[in-house]
């Protein structure tokens, strides 16, 4: 595992570091746009005062941290593949490059000793999910990563209620910051109860430390910040739209790994852009909160 010099400096001073994920980079935004993405997703990071760790593998060596040609690399190189956690020995081995998912993000800060990553939105248990099993790996990730993820929820494509009782079973701990509810990723809230409020950075601090001290499994902490009221989507258009999009999914019979990237596709298509800026929206909120997070730390 590769370190940068600024990432390994601010471990050994115990200064404030946030990992951030790779993919939104390689394969969730057009070019050029993804390279400025990724540059001000860091400069926010350092704005509030920490310093950012954006996570991929390039030619067979897991990056903490990234140059600034090495981010380039990623959204520019369309030789760049997509790794899980799952994918990390055989791309480790076989010398491959990818960008990094929440699971191989988390699983990889971790690692480094990180102790806040910042992201989207998590995956999760997908809808029809008694006829397709279908199940994102991040979950079970998460319940063996001692980590705190800070997201703005589960991606509102997926089975919301069933990924948090899925969530509830693995053991893995969720605070609602400054809300009730828990987030709905392009919208503030997905109408589903949290049973943990916090309020402040200092708070989520305060129980990360009170977690390790706990000791017990090594599970992660999920902190789900609410995109802000004037940026997130359109509740009705969301609702239509997605409706649409799951109608249309059923009727091409398309089916397993094609379904998420299709109804976001879709989402963003019908919606003329509005639900990429709500998602980047989130992003830069939970951004800076684990900056402020790891600061309090």
């Amino acid at each position: 595992m590769l370190l940068t010099e600024e990432v390994q400096e601010a471990l050994d001073a115990h200064r404030p570091v946030v990992a951030l994920e790779s993919t939104i980079i390689a394969h969730g935004l057009p070019r050029p746009r993804n390279l400025s993405v990724a540059e001000e997703l860091e400069e926010l990071v350092r704005a509030e005062g920490a310093v950012p760790a954006t996570i991929a593998v390039l030619d067979g060596r897991a990056h903490v941290g990234l140059e600034k040609s090495h981010l380039e690399r990623i959204a520019n190189d369309d030789t760049v593949r997509k790794f899980g956690h799952r994918d990390l020995a055989p791309a480790l081995a076989r010398g491959a490059s990818g960008a990094t998912t929440v699971s191989a993000t988390a699983f990889l800060a971790a690692r480094a000793g990180i102790k806040v990553f910042a992201t989207g939105g998590l995956g999760g248990v997908h809808r029809e999910w008694s006829e397709s099993q279908d199940e994102s790996a991040d979950l079970r990730l998460l319940a063996q990563t001692r980590i705190a993820v800070v997201c703005a929820g589960v991606k509102s494509i997926l089975d919301v209620p069933a990924t948090l009782q899925r969530l509830e079973t693995l053991g893995v701990a969720i605070l609602g910051y400054g809300i009730d509810r828990f987030p709905g990723f392009y919208l503030r809230s997905s109408g589903e109860p949290v049973d943990w409020t916090v309020n402040t950075p200092e708070e989520v601090a305060e129980v990360i430390l009170v977690k390790e001290a706990l000791g017990g499994p090594e599970s992660a902490l999920i902190v789900g910040n609410p995109v802000a009221e004037e940026e997130q989507l359109d509740p009705a258009l969301h609702e239509r739209v997605l409706g649409e999009a799951l109608d249309e999914c059923r009727e091409r019979g398309i089916s397993g790994q094609a379904v998420t990237p299709f109804l976001l596709d879709h989402l963003m298509r019908r919606t003329g852009g509005a639900s990429l800026e709500a998602n980047l929206a989130a992003v830069r909120g939970n951004v800076r909160l684990a900056s402020r997070i790891a600061a309090a730390l």
